[in-house]
Order: C-alpha cells, then sequence, then structure tokens
C-alpha cells in the first residue's frame, strides 16, 4: 500500500505532463534576447549606448544605411576583427538584409565571449519597408 507521503505513478505521470506542457508554452512565449526591435535599436544607436554593425555586402549598402550603422561586412569580419569594441560586455547590434548574415556574425561574436550581442529583427529590409531614414554610407 502507498504511503500518504507518496504519490502514485500516475499522478506522478501527469504531474510530469503538465509540467512539460507549461514549460512548452513558456519558452513560446518568452522574449527573444537574442535579437531587438527595429524600435530598440534606433533608441539603444541614438543614444550611444549599443554599437550597430551592418554585415551587408558593399553593393547591398550603396543605396543606403541606418543612422549611426558601421560598415562590416560579413565576409571581412575575420580580417577586420580589431574594429568590433574590445569590450565584450558592450552593446552590440547587427544588421542586415533579412536578419542571415547578423545572426551568423552573432554567433560567430558569441563564440569569441562577446556576451551582449543581439541581432535587428526583420533587417534592414523591414527597415525599408517601414520607411525609417537611410543615410549614405
Amino acid at each position: 500500500m502507498n504511503s500518504p507521503h507518496q504519490l502514485p505513478t500516475r499522478r506522478l505521470v501527469l504531474l510530469a505532463a503538465s509540467l512539460s506542457l507549461c514549460a512548452r508554452a513558456m519558452a513560446q512565449t518568452a522574449p527573444d534576447t537574442d535579437s531587438v526591435t527595429l524600435d530598440e535599436a534606433r533608441k539603444e544607436v541614438d543614444s550611444g549606448k549599443a554599437t550597430l554593425f551592418d554585415v551587408r555586402e558593399p553593393q547591398e549598402t550603396a543605396d543606403g544605411v541606418a543612422p549611426g550603422a558601421k560598415l562590416l561586412p560579413l565576409r571581412q569580419l575575420a580580417a577586420r576583427f580589431s574594429e568590433i569594441p574590445n569590450d565584450p560586455k558592450r552593446p552590440i547590434l547587427l544588421i542586415c538584409r533579412t536578419q542571415n548574415r547578423s545572426s551568423a556574425t552573432f554567433k560567430f561574436l558569441r563564440e569569441k565571449g562577446y556576451t551582449n550581442v543581439r541581432f535587428v529583427q526583420g533587417g534592414m529590409s523591414e527597415w525599408v519597408r517601414q520607411g525609417l531614414q537611410l543615410v549614405k554610407p
């Protein structure tokens, strides 16, 4: 016979299943800390809190870049790594056309020990779609 302090196996299984479902629901609604919205990016760059790197290729940036962005094409990242701030805790934002290259750059910098790196949601495609200001590089 079960002691009053032991849960029957069936209850344990139900409890585990419930906890699993709750954990999945929380994970799906948790904020994405690896990215930042366009508005958040603009505020952080405008205030000087973060450095924004545009990792697109030169032919892509000829029509314009986000104000305050520093150009650092992904293909040149390793050769120009010294242009990244020495402080691995300094906020760094990454932007490309659609998040593919900024995501790759994000992973590269995280592997190098940078802990405060995020990419801009939607990339420059979303920036242009929203009609936000562009400046010539």
